[in-house]
Protein backbone atom coordinates (compact mmCIF):
# COMPACT_ATOMS: atom_id res chain seq x y z
CA UNK A 1 0.00 0.00 0.00
CA UNK A 2 2.74 2.53 0.71
CA UNK A 3 6.84 2.38 0.63
CA UNK A 4 8.50 3.13 4.09
CA UNK A 5 5.53 4.45 5.87
CA UNK A 6 5.77 5.34 9.59
CA UNK A 7 2.51 4.43 11.60
CA UNK A 8 2.53 5.28 15.32
CA UNK A 9 0.82 3.78 18.23
CA UNK A 10 -3.04 3.44 18.25
CA UNK A 11 -3.49 4.62 14.75
CA UNK A 12 -7.19 3.96 12.89
CA UNK A 13 -6.80 3.60 9.38
CA UNK A 14 -10.12 2.89 8.04
CA UNK A 15 -10.79 0.45 5.02
CA UNK A 16 -10.83 2.71 1.34
CA UNK A 17 -7.93 5.47 2.61
CA UNK A 18 -5.41 5.68 0.38
CA UNK A 19 -2.17 6.33 1.65
CA UNK A 20 0.58 7.64 -0.86
CA UNK A 21 4.69 6.89 -0.31
CA UNK A 22 7.03 7.87 2.50
CA UNK A 23 3.89 9.22 5.12
CA UNK A 24 4.48 9.70 8.76
CA UNK A 25 1.15 9.40 11.23
CA UNK A 26 1.36 10.46 14.55
CA UNK A 27 -0.20 8.57 17.32
CA UNK A 28 -3.62 8.10 17.69
CA UNK A 29 -4.35 9.75 14.70
CA UNK A 30 -7.60 8.49 13.10
CA UNK A 31 -7.90 8.60 9.04
CA UNK A 32 -11.04 7.61 8.36
CA UNK A 33 -12.89 6.00 4.76
CA UNK A 34 -12.53 8.14 1.66
CA UNK A 35 -9.37 10.21 2.78
CA UNK A 36 -6.33 10.09 0.33
CA UNK A 37 -2.46 10.82 1.76
CA UNK A 38 -0.11 11.93 -1.54
CA UNK A 39 3.49 11.14 -0.88
CA UNK A 40 5.27 12.65 2.01
CA UNK A 41 2.24 13.47 3.89
CA UNK A 42 3.13 14.19 7.82
CA UNK A 43 0.34 13.90 10.24
CA UNK A 44 0.81 15.15 13.76
CA UNK A 45 -0.83 12.57 16.87
CA UNK A 46 -4.21 12.48 17.95
CA UNK A 47 -5.63 14.05 14.24
CA UNK A 48 -9.11 12.89 12.67
CA UNK A 49 -9.35 13.92 9.28
CA UNK A 50 -11.87 12.58 6.69
CA UNK A 51 -14.68 13.48 9.35
CA UNK A 52 -18.46 13.17 7.37
CA UNK A 53 -20.86 16.44 7.98
CA UNK A 54 -23.10 16.60 10.29
CA UNK A 55 -25.31 18.53 12.04
CA UNK A 56 -29.20 19.37 13.20
CA UNK A 57 -32.23 20.35 10.52
CA UNK A 58 -31.32 24.20 11.43
CA UNK A 59 -28.01 23.08 9.67
CA UNK A 60 -26.72 23.68 6.11
CA UNK A 61 -26.16 20.95 4.07
CA UNK A 62 -23.28 20.89 1.53
CA UNK A 63 -25.09 18.08 -0.79
CA UNK A 64 -25.30 14.35 -0.25
CA UNK A 65 -23.12 11.36 -1.86
CA UNK A 66 -19.59 10.55 -1.70
CA UNK A 67 -17.16 13.10 0.00
CA UNK A 68 -13.25 12.29 -0.13
CA UNK A 69 -10.55 13.96 1.40
CA UNK A 70 -7.50 14.86 -0.70
CA UNK A 71 -4.12 16.24 1.03
CA UNK A 72 -1.75 16.89 -1.54
CA UNK A 73 2.18 15.71 -1.48
CA UNK A 74 4.10 17.04 1.05
CA UNK A 75 1.52 18.97 3.36
CA UNK A 76 1.78 18.83 6.74
CA UNK A 77 -0.30 18.46 9.76
CA UNK A 78 0.15 19.54 13.41
CA UNK A 79 -1.29 17.81 16.00
CA UNK A 80 -4.83 17.95 17.28
CA UNK A 81 -5.99 18.68 13.62
CA UNK A 82 -9.61 18.23 11.71
CA UNK A 83 -10.17 17.96 8.36
CA UNK A 84 -13.59 17.14 6.78
CA UNK A 85 -14.44 14.92 4.10
CA UNK A 86 -14.88 16.81 0.74
CA UNK A 87 -12.13 18.92 1.19
CA UNK A 88 -8.59 19.18 -0.85
CA UNK A 89 -5.49 20.36 0.38
CA UNK A 90 -2.74 21.40 -2.36
CA UNK A 91 0.53 20.62 -2.04
CA UNK A 92 3.05 21.47 0.95
CA UNK A 93 0.49 23.10 2.63
CA UNK A 94 1.20 23.19 6.34
CA UNK A 95 -2.20 23.36 8.87
CA UNK A 96 -0.86 23.92 12.76
CA UNK A 97 -1.71 22.48 16.18
CA UNK A 98 -5.56 22.62 16.82
CA UNK A 99 -6.54 23.71 13.26
CA UNK A 100 -10.25 22.90 11.99
CA UNK A 101 -11.56 22.58 8.37
CA UNK A 102 -14.61 21.96 7.32
CA UNK A 103 -15.84 20.54 4.38
CA UNK A 104 -16.11 22.06 0.90
CA UNK A 105 -13.15 23.80 1.24
CA UNK A 106 -9.92 23.86 -1.05
CA UNK A 107 -6.72 25.67 -0.13
CA UNK A 108 -4.36 26.09 -2.44
CA UNK A 109 -0.53 24.73 -2.95
CA UNK A 110 2.38 26.33 -0.31
CA UNK A 111 -0.91 28.10 2.02
CA UNK A 112 -0.09 28.19 5.63
CA UNK A 113 -3.02 27.55 8.31
CA UNK A 114 -2.01 28.69 11.64
CA UNK A 115 -2.56 27.41 15.17
CA UNK A 116 -6.20 27.20 16.13
CA UNK A 117 -7.72 28.46 12.90
CA UNK A 118 -10.68 27.78 11.75
CA UNK A 119 -11.37 27.35 8.11
CA UNK A 120 -15.76 27.01 7.38
CA UNK A 121 -17.12 25.19 4.59
CA UNK A 122 -17.53 26.24 1.16
CA UNK A 123 -14.48 27.61 1.46
CA UNK A 124 -11.76 28.35 -1.15
CA UNK A 125 -8.17 29.98 -0.50
CA UNK A 126 -5.66 30.83 -2.75
CA UNK A 127 -1.97 29.60 -2.69
CA UNK A 128 0.94 30.79 -0.60
CA UNK A 129 -1.18 32.57 1.51
CA UNK A 130 -0.57 32.80 5.16
CA UNK A 131 -3.72 32.64 7.58
CA UNK A 132 -2.37 33.42 11.22
CA UNK A 133 -3.39 32.05 14.74
CA UNK A 134 -6.91 31.80 15.66
CA UNK A 135 -8.42 33.63 12.61
CA UNK A 136 -11.77 32.59 11.97
CA UNK A 137 -12.68 32.31 8.26
CA UNK A 138 -16.24 32.39 7.71
CA UNK A 139 -18.11 29.62 5.00
CA UNK A 140 -18.64 31.05 1.49
CA UNK A 141 -15.31 32.91 2.03
CA UNK A 142 -13.31 33.49 -1.20
CA UNK A 143 -9.28 34.44 -0.35
CA UNK A 144 -6.88 34.50 -3.43
CA UNK A 145 -3.29 34.22 -3.63
CA UNK A 146 -0.61 35.48 -1.61
CA UNK A 147 -3.17 36.70 1.00
CA UNK A 148 -1.90 37.37 4.53
CA UNK A 149 -4.77 37.50 7.25
CA UNK A 150 -3.20 38.23 10.80
CA UNK A 151 -3.74 36.42 13.81
CA UNK A 152 -7.38 36.63 15.94
CA UNK A 153 -9.27 38.33 12.14
CA UNK A 154 -13.13 37.62 11.86
CA UNK A 155 -15.10 37.14 9.17
CA UNK A 156 -19.07 37.04 9.04
CA UNK A 157 -21.25 35.58 6.04
CA UNK A 158 -24.53 36.26 7.26
CA UNK A 159 -26.06 39.75 7.09
CA UNK A 160 -28.98 39.43 9.24
CA UNK A 161 -27.66 36.38 11.91
CA UNK A 162 -30.28 34.19 11.54
CA UNK A 163 -33.22 36.69 11.75
CA UNK A 164 -34.11 36.36 7.90
CA UNK A 165 -33.55 34.82 4.91
CA UNK A 166 -30.37 35.60 3.21
CA UNK A 167 -27.90 33.93 0.97
CA UNK A 168 -24.37 33.13 2.74
CA UNK A 169 -21.61 35.29 1.51
CA UNK A 170 -18.28 35.65 3.07
CA UNK A 171 -15.69 38.57 2.22
CA UNK A 172 -13.86 38.25 -1.13
CA UNK A 173 -10.24 38.90 -0.28
CA UNK A 174 -8.19 39.47 -3.68
CA UNK A 175 -4.62 38.83 -4.45
CA UNK A 176 -2.09 40.00 -2.37
CA UNK A 177 -4.24 42.00 0.46
CA UNK A 178 -2.80 42.07 3.80
CA UNK A 179 -5.56 41.85 6.48
CA UNK A 180 -4.02 43.44 10.56
CA UNK A 181 -4.33 41.58 13.60
CA UNK A 182 -7.81 41.34 15.44
CA UNK A 183 -10.15 43.26 12.27
CA UNK A 184 -13.37 42.33 10.93
CA UNK A 185 -14.58 41.54 7.75
CA UNK A 186 -18.68 41.42 7.04
CA UNK A 187 -20.45 39.57 5.41
CA UNK A 188 -19.97 39.68 1.10
CA UNK A 189 -17.38 42.76 1.21
CA UNK A 190 -14.93 42.78 -1.09
CA UNK A 191 -11.19 43.46 -0.18
CA UNK A 192 -8.93 44.52 -3.45
CA UNK A 193 -5.84 43.47 -4.37
CA UNK A 194 -2.78 44.41 -2.82
CA UNK A 195 -5.02 46.60 -0.17
CA UNK A 196 -3.61 46.81 3.11
CA UNK A 197 -6.46 46.31 6.41
CA UNK A 198 -5.11 48.05 9.14
CA UNK A 199 -5.30 46.11 12.51
CA UNK A 200 -8.71 46.39 14.64
CA UNK A 201 -10.26 47.46 11.22
CA UNK A 202 -14.13 46.73 10.88
CA UNK A 203 -14.49 46.57 7.04
CA UNK A 204 -18.38 47.16 6.03
CA UNK A 205 -17.74 47.68 2.80
CA UNK A 206 -15.78 47.31 -0.16
CA UNK A 207 -12.39 48.86 -0.75
CA UNK A 208 -10.40 49.78 -3.53
CA UNK A 209 -6.87 48.08 -4.76
CA UNK A 210 -3.84 49.23 -3.46
CA UNK A 211 -5.30 51.01 -0.98
CA UNK A 212 -4.36 51.40 2.80
CA UNK A 213 -8.16 51.49 5.32
CA UNK A 214 -8.57 51.45 9.01
CA UNK A 215 -10.80 52.30 11.64
CA UNK A 216 -13.93 51.52 13.11
CA UNK A 217 -15.86 51.23 10.39
CA UNK A 218 -12.70 51.23 8.00
CA UNK A 219 -12.01 54.08 5.91
CA UNK A 220 -9.57 55.11 2.92
CA UNK A 221 -6.02 56.28 4.46
CA UNK A 222 -3.82 56.16 1.68
CA UNK A 223 -3.80 55.48 -2.51
CA UNK A 224 -1.40 53.72 -4.47
CA UNK A 225 1.75 56.50 -4.91
CA UNK A 226 0.11 58.87 -2.95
Amino acid sequence: MTEKAKVGRNVVIEEGVVLGNHVVIGDNTVILSGTELGDEVEVGANCVLGIQPGGNKRMRKTGEGTRKLVIGKGTKLGSLVSVYAGTKLGDHVFVGDHASIREAVTVGAGTVIGRSAIVELNTTIGANCTIQTSAYVTGDTIIEDNVFIGPCVSMSNDKYMGAKAYEMKGPHIESGAKIGNNATLLPGVRVGAGTIVGAGAVVTKDTGNHVVVAGVPARLLKEEGK
